[in-house]
């Protein structure tokens, strides 16, 4: 891909939250990432490891401590205004992590989904109706369903209410926040494959936030491994899957479940060892090296940059490659 195909550019962007006493939380720690027109790029890592943040900030939802966004060439101003959300809200939407907390009980379906378009007067009021019930159709439920009250349905229905919600503005890039962890596992892969046919016909963009390796591998293009709020790995899905070149990526890989009990995997012959260490105090050096099993005395001293390795789209943060 060239840079006319870029859609979102990340620059060194950093979201720190103040704790007092002259403290902060570094969720998010100069980070770069071009997304690309059309792809679907996997966000994996620990649970804290500032994923959600990440996303959360590049939409606006929470406001840039440093760095630049630029999308579409457009830089994304550092605190949004309530005329910005109404601008950026029908290129760039959410779709959020807990399909019972994300929607209002007060609220019908058909206000719940047709809220955006009657907040950005996208269409008019008598169209709104129409409209919701086309797209409860296109997310796999009824058009009736829209006089019910979220308590009415299962999670997995919900969850597709929220992307009917999120998609219904016709968006270009969507941040997925862990759409499918709420769900059961037996609605999981019908929730990503309706992600997956709305991505081919719509042309979405996506960043899809999950813990699942394998499942994200099933629906990336491209995966970037995130710990402590800085990028460890960026490659092609099946390449970093495959073949992990970090030693944070190599543990989560090996530690992630194989559905094929008769398959073998290379795994670290190490676990991995030691705790996370905190986000306020964040060391010197690697963030990964108290945990490394392959750390050495470089790595407790001076921080790797994320580099191109062989490859213009493999990219990784460890000295073991120079």
């Amino acid at each position: 891909m060239t840079a006319t195909d870029v859609l979102l550019e990340i620059k060194n962007l950093k979201k720190y939250f103040a704790m007092g006493s002259g403290q902060y939380i570094h969720a998010v720690d100069d980070v770069s990432l071009s997304i690309f027109q059309k792809e679907i790029v996997g966000l994996v890592g620990e649970s804290g490891s500032g994923k959600s943040t990440f996303g959360k900030t590049i939409l606006g939802l929470h406001s840039k401590t440093a760095g630049e966004i630029f999308y579409r060439g457009e830089a994304l101003p550092k605190k949004y205004k309530t005329s910005d959300y109404r601008q950026f809200a029908s290129r760039m939407q959410m779709i959020f992590q807990d399909p019972y907390s994300s929607l209002n009980p007060r609220m019908t379906v058909g206000e719940i989904i047709g809220e955006g378009i009657r907040l950005n007067k996208t269409f008019k009021l008598s169209e709104v109706k129409d409209r919701v019930a086309v797209w409860l159709e296109r997310v796999g439920l009824q058009a009736d369903h829209m006089s019910r009250y979220p308590h009415e349905f299962s999670g997995g229905q919900r969850q597709r209410i929220g992307i009917a919600r999120a998609l219904i503005l016709e968006p270009e890039f969507v941040v997925c926040d862990e759409p499918i962890s709420a769900l059961d596992v037996s609605v999981q892969a019908q929730v990503v494959n309706l992600m997956g046919e709305l991505k081919q016909s719509m042309g979405l963009t996506l960043l899809f936030i999950a813990h699942d390796l394998s499942m994200v591998r099933y629906v990336s293009d491209r995966m970037a491994v995130m710990y402590l709020g800085s990028l460890m790995e960026v490659g092609a899905a099946d390449d970093l899957y495959f073949s992990p070149m970090h030693p944070y990526t190599e543990v989560l890989v090996g530690s992630n479940p194989e559905p094929d009990p008769t398959a073998e995997r290379e795994r670290l012959s190490t676990s991995i060892q030691g705790e996370i260490p905190s986000p306020v105090n964040v060391p010197a050096g690697c963030r990964f090296a108290n945990r490394c099993p392959k750390v050495m005395d470089i790595c407790r001293k001076d921080t790797p940059k994320l580099i191109a390795i062989n490859d213009p789209e493999r990219e990784v943060a460890c000295h073991l490659y120079g």
